[in-house]
């Protein structure tokens, strides 16, 4: 039996939300398993840290999620937890996003219509630090790494996957940001300024789509979370003090379900 779904019609533009009232409902949001029920999402950095912990709470509220991260063996161990959970079975793309180019992501966009016709969302999670460092100092090599994971790759994937996208009556792409991509700081190097371009990008194409699709397009800010790349960024920081990334999803999941409709074009916060 196919689980490609039915054309949709043109869906029903929804007023749009402003960022007080947004940021207000995303803390505060509650949810509860079966709310994302046949919704196709995309994690990107699905293996570790944020990623993981959201894949796994879009799949415990009804959403089969597919898997993109660099390493198997840790898809592969978020795979098993998620199915022996018994929540929808979710797909594994092994990805290398530093050295991915356009087309990789076209056959996987072909992939997806083929097995399911439409796609619900996309979480930009992935990203890499780079160096912290002056920049006077920065690598070029460092930089163009950080340049294509951060930002090239996001733009590659979400531009493959915009016709998926339109097929849905409720799509939500959220792209990954941070404080130092909404006021520079010394020394954040390229890792700062692929955030400021995240935001550009998030600004310029919920412009595009707002009054003639059904996708919203915002940015979340995850703030300080117990990652590794945390971990790297504050090797001096008590990682008990620091939130752990399970407590982001009420942020994540109200932004990439059904109650942010009108919520578009934000620069959000997962924490207050």
């Amino acid at each position: 039996m196919s689980t490609k779904a039915p054309a949709t019609d043109t869906p029903k533009i929804t007023p749009k939300i402003d960022l007080a009232t947004a940021q207000a409902a995303a803390l505060a949001y509650q949810w509860e398993p079966g709310i994302l029920n046949d919704r196709i999402i995309v994690v990107t950095g699905a293996g570790e840290g944020i990623g993981r912990a959201i894949a796994l709470a879009l799949a415990a509220a009804g959403a089969t999620v597919v898997l993109l991260g660099r390493t198997q063996d840790k898809l592969e161990s978020l795979y098993d937890e998620i199915v022996a959970a018994g929540y929808p079975t979710p797909a594994i793309v092994p990805v290398n996003l530093e050295v991915a180019i356009p087309a990789h992501f076209e056959e996987l966009a072909g992939m997806l219509d083929e097995t399911f016709g439409r796609l619900d969302g996309i979480l930009h999670n992935a990203s890499i630090l780079g160096d912290i460092t002056p920049l006077d100092n920065y690598g070029y090599g460092t930089w163009d790494s950080v340049m294509q994971v951060n930002l090239n790759a996001a733009f590659y994937l979400t531009r493959a996957m915009l016709p998926l996208l339109r097929a849905s009556s409720d799509a939500s792409v959220l792209f990954t940001s941070s404080s130092v991509g909404r006021k520079g700081r010394a020394f954040w190097g390229a890792y700062a300024v692929s955030k400021f371009a995240t935001e550009g990008l998030v600004q310029v194409l919920s412009d595009e789509l707002e009054n003639t699709t059904a996708i919203r397009v915002n940015s979340i800010n995850p703030g300080a979370t117990r990652t590794r790349m945390r971990a790297l960024a504050y090797p001096g920081e008590e990682a008990m003090s620091v939130t752990p990334p399970e407590d982001l999803a009420p942020a994540y999941l109200y932004l990439l379900g059904p109650a942010s409709r009108g919520v578009t074009g934000l620069a959000l916060n997962a924490q207050a």
